[in-house]
């Protein structure tokens, strides 16, 4: 029970706040809204103001707002004149009302890893090591089970991935791992072997490894204002590359169909972390909300970043894309998305099934 409450209120919250900021950019540039519900479904609740309905609806699953004039050749409802008609406004003026839902899932996850860091700080994984694998280049050179790397050829090493990064970048050369042992310093000569793994993108990528795994010790680094703000727009950032490439690896086949997730795995994500505690589930809440403001921005028909295409060749050929194209588009959007809604869901099953 606690799970399934989880779910509603994290993709309520998060197709909401994308409709706010739809509503708030409407209202700004002086665009007609009739209604802006919290729910969707039967009405509740719900006053008026400034033309405006406010309405609190039964089905708790995020919101809408329906603006004046939204659609081509829309009938102007009563007390309402062209001036507030949204497709009477220029496409500068459309393009921000459209864009600002999508702009706002990142503002989102941006203030959530914004007050995590704040409050609880940023958590790193000590360089301490916790596994020493057989036959491996680290067993060779003589690393123990609780050695802390301090060094990678007499440079300082702060955290598990600065140190992963070196051996990466080591292309494969001896390096000289300094590691504190018992109170002691040692200089061992470490020489990573090029081997297969798969990426976060289930790719086969060969790279140099030495043979060891975390012992899982963290620490917490406090992070002032400044900070705070800075790493939340760089884990907001990192969130964005990632959709990126996993939609150009998505299209060109580096990645199979099978891996895409729907509905059911942002479900079973969110249950998970729901145990986990809260400052888990707002980390997947801000996840979730990078990829919610990408995947709106895509030049797809019926998507936001499709709106957004029209806009941005109206702006170029100084006319509006023919109704009829727009028809046309927006129907093949809408079979692409669907496609893809199913195909997200069987996979979905299919791992719930199997697992």
């Amino acid at each position: 029970m606690q799970g399934a409450i989880a779910v509603i209120v994290v993709l309520g919250a998060l197709i909401f706040f994308h409709e706010l900021g739809h509503f708030i950019v409407a209202r700004l540039l002086g665009v007609g809204v009739t209604t802006f519900s919290l729910g969707f479904g039967p009405k509740l609740a719900s006053f008026t103001r400034g033309g405006t309905e406010y309405r609190l609806s039964a089905v708790p699953l995020g919101g809408y707002v329906a603006m004046v004039g939204e659609r081509p050749g829309e009938e102007l409802p009563e007390d309402f004149d062209e001036s507030v008609s949204f497709q009477h406004r220029p496409a500068w003026q459309r393009t921000l009302v459209v864009a600002a839902g999508p702009v706002f899932n990142f503002l989102l996850a941006w203030l959530i890893y914004f007050g995590l860091l704040l409050v609880q700080g940023q958590f790193i994984l000590k360089p301490v090591v916790g596994q020493v694998m057989d036959d491996s280049p680290a067993m060779s050179a003589g690393l123990l089970t609780g050695d802390e790397i301090t060094a990678v050829d007499q440079a300082p090493i702060g955290s598990w991935d600065e140190m992963v990064a070196r051996i990466v970048d080591s292309e494969g050369r001896s390096m000289v791992f300094t590691v504190r042992r018992d109170g002691d310093l040692l200089d061992l000569t470490v020489s990573p072997q090029i081997r297969t793994r798969q990426n976060i993108f289930g790719e086969e990528i060969s790279v140099p490894m030495v043979g060891i795994g975390p012992k899982g010790e963290v620490m917490i680094l406090e992070q002032n204002l400044g900070q705070a703000l800075a790493g939340g727009f760089k884990d907001t950032w990192r969130g964005v590359s990632l959709m990126a490439q996993s939609v150009v690896k998505l299209v060109t086949g580096a990645v199979p169909l099978d891996q895409v997730g729907g509905p059911i795995m942002i479900a079973q994500l969110v249950s998970q972390q729901t145990k986990e505690g809260l400052a888990n589930l707002l980390y997947l809440t801000a996840f979730i909300s990078v990829n919610l403001g990408f995947l709106n921005l895509l030049p797809i028909p019926v998507l936001d970043g499709g709106h957004i295409l029209f806009n941005a060749l109206e702006i170029v050929m100084r006319r509006p894309v023919p109704e009829r194209v727009q028809m046309v588009t927006m129907r093949f959007g809408m079979g692409l998305l669907l496609a893809l809604m199913i195909l997200a869901t069987y996979n979905d099953i299919q791992r719930w099934l199997t697992s």
